[in-house]
């Protein structure tokens, strides 16, 4: 029986930047607590010397995977089990398109093995999820979400990433 699809949703405005998430991904997957080799990167840049704005960044597991699209070796492919889109480290020749393509950039080139790596959703038990206390990341059905959910989700993040890189928005500004 194939697990109903599922990924981890980011509420930037409940993130308080511990990146403790950063460590227990980079345990996980890489031996050590190292933040290059965790599949979440926690953003964060100073507002004009008063506050920090601080945002999670993990692949979204996009519908239409813009990574796996424009890989020349086809080594990004969806897992039956957990739906989510991974990277077959065989098959990786490292050329990072699919970082390029990304648009949360939320794919990344290991330094070591110079092949690219992303989240995996832990094969369906997010540790990142798990030690979140202030649950800024949820672990939630694709389909409970829905379009509008996601949608609306997906704004507020990309909202603050335009915070974390500095750029004046709207809501910067006023």
């Amino acid at each position: 029986m194939t697990k109903r699809p599922k990924l981890i949703l980011v509420d930037p405005d409940k993130c308080t930047s511990c990146k403790q998430c950063e460590k227990v991904c980079s345990l996980k997957h890489g031996g050590e607590c190292n933040p290059a080799l965790s599949r979440i990167k926690v953003m964060r840049n100073e507002i004009m010397g008063q506050y920090f704005v601080t945002v999670p960044v993990l692949c979204q597991q996009c519908e239409i995977p813009m990574c796996k699209e424009v890989c020349p070796t086809e080594a990004i492919y969806q897992d039956s089990e957990t739906g989510a889109n991974l990277v077959d480290e065989e098959r990786c020749i490292g050329c990072r398109m699919c970082v390029i393509s990304c648009p949360l950039g939320s794919i990344e080139v290991d330094p070591v093995k110079h092949t690219a790596f992303k989240c995996d959703l832990c094969g369906g038990d997010p540790e990142c999820v798990k030690i979140c206390l202030a649950e800024a990341l949820t672990y939630v059905d694709k389909d409970k979400v829905g379009f509008s959910g996601r949608r609306e989700a997906l704004k507020k993040l990309s909202d603050r990433l335009v915070l974390v890189a500095g750029m004046p928005t709207e809501a910067a500004t006023e």
